[in-house]
């Protein structure tokens, strides 16, 4: 379970950064589609959410395959803009000079 877990976060990752995924080969015409990657986005987040929801009714800790910040996002289960923006915790803001 934790390798389909591994799986799904790996898949919701290449869909933020919008590389190829399985979502692809199965809807190739989306591409060609403006709202595709946000589409191809909730797919990938809504198969992280399921699998983590089947980890927590077998008593999996699924927790421990993100960091604290990307287990709350998961926990929230909403997928906004501060979790496409945020999900690797980086911090590319360039600071304000006065």
């Amino acid at each position: 379970m934790l390798e389909k877990l591994a799986d799904a976060k790996v898949h919701f990752e290449r869909a933020l950064d919008c590389k190829h995924t399985d979502f692809d080969d199965l809807y190739p015409y989306m591409i060609e589609h403006p709202q595709f990657f946000w589409y191809k986005r909730y797919v990938a987040w809504s198969e992280l959410l399921t699998i983590v929801k089947l980890c927590e009714e077998l008593d999996i800790a699924w927790q421990t395959q993100f960091s604290v910040r990307q287990a709350e996002y998961v926990q929230e289960k909403v997928m906004s803009g501060k979790v496409l923006d945020c999900w690797y915790e980086t911090n590319d803001t360039k600071e304000h000079v006065g």
